[in-house]
């Protein structure tokens, strides 16, 4: 596991409070609100980590941590954690990090009475490990979970991608079977278009920021199929695409099996994008691998079976450091998915699960 200096990315709105924390106190002309004599001193802060041993040095993996905070004088605290300001009218802080790994985090301390104050820098080591914040097995046969998944329905214009087919939530089209979700694309003619297919999604119902999202799948085969597997930001109704963010995990064309394309979408770098690379699993279409993007404010990287191909360089300018929700679909055609092979009755995309860690 590696430590992470986080004070390199603390960012403009940190070093804003940094200004304000920077002084050891208040002048003393400043007002004349409080003698010199109430100026907090002696400011000392105590962290205790949760499950902490000699075995376990940054804690249980729990990632919990209490602030005892004392001061002379003292009337309030501020404490700069993570990049979040917390205000306190006592001396304690219960804290919980959930960024999975091993992190070195700064913190800052000051200990107030009216205008005057004091501060203190200091940091700790803290160990989160992965744990899994929502999921689906795909245990049970029949429909989807409803509670975890929509669908988006029609050929919506062919999704802003000349795509062909019309997306229903029919059991033709999505179902569990077997331990398995089966979203099967079929040649017919069905509301004016030549296939239907099934995109769902959680939007509205399950949404995260950072952390590791996986899928565990098998491709379709044939020309003109497009399986995906992505995550689109959650504000999109107010800002609208591509300023919301797109991160594709997982995208496979038929027309040209067993190359699997990771991309990032966001304004001046949409459509055909530069954030993007391939990489090839033969096997993709008649074995079970797990696609997956581990993504954090300073990098999202992309794996096949926890062989990392593409590492994308994340920032404070992009859209991917807010809230996205997951997608799961079977295009047919479009502009990536290509010509469909006239002799196509249909084809299959399995999954074993989806598992969204910390």
């Amino acid at each position: 596991m590696k430590i992470i200096n986080l004070v390199n990315r603390v960012g403009e709105f940190t070093l804003v409070l940094l200004f304000a924390f920077q002084s050891c106190s208040s002048n003393n002309d400043s007002g004349g609100d409080s003698p010199a004599s109430d100026v907090p001193a002696n400011l000392s802060v105590q962290i205790d980590v949760v499950g902490k041993t000699a075995e376990m040095p940054n804690g249980d993996g729990s990632g919990k941590i209490k602030l005892t905070i004392n001061a002379t004088n003292a009337q309030s605290y501020k404490v700069l954690i993570n990049n979040e300001l917390k205000e306190l009218t006592t001396g304690t802080l219960s804290y919980e990090f959930t960024a999975s790994g091993t992190v070195n985090y700064p913190i800052i301390v000051s200990a107030y009475n009216g205008t005057k104050f004091i501060s203190t820098s200091t940091s700790v080591n803290i160990f989160v490990a992965r744990k899994i914040i929502w999921a689906d097995e795909f245990n049970i046969d029949g429909a989807p979970d409803s509670s975890k998944w929509g669908y988006d329905l029609g050929n919506g214009n062919g999704f802003g991608n000349n795509e062909l087919q019309y997306y229903t939530n029919r059991s033709e089209n999505v179902k569990i079977e077997e331990g398995l979700l089966k979203i099967t694309a079929i040649k017919e003619a069905y509301q004016g278009s030549q296939y239907t297919s099934t995109r769902m999604l959680t939007k509205g119902k399950f949404s995260f920021k950072y952390g590791r999202a996986e899928v565990r799948a098998k491709l379709p085969v044939g020309g003109g199929t497009w399986p995906a597997f992505w995550l689109l930001g959650d504000n999109i109704g107010t800002v609208g695409w591509p300023a919301c963010g797109e991160i594709d995990i997982l995208e496979s064309v038929g027309n040209n099996p067993n190359v699997i394309h990771s991309s990032l979408h966001s304004p001046g770098r949409s459509g055909n994008t530069p954030d993007t690379k391939t990489t090839t699993v033969p096997s993709s279409t008649t074995e079970f691998h797990i696609y997956a993007a581990e993504w954090d404010a300073e990098n999202i990287k992309f794996y096949v079976d926890d062989n990392l191909f593409y590492t994308y360089k994340n920032s404070s300018t992009t859209p991917f450091n807010a809230k996205f929700f997951v997608i799961l679909n079977l295009a047919m055609g479009g502009n990536f998915g290509g010509t469909v092979d006239p002799n196509f009755k249909s084809a299959t995309y399995e999954i074993d699960y989806v598992r969204v860690y910390n």
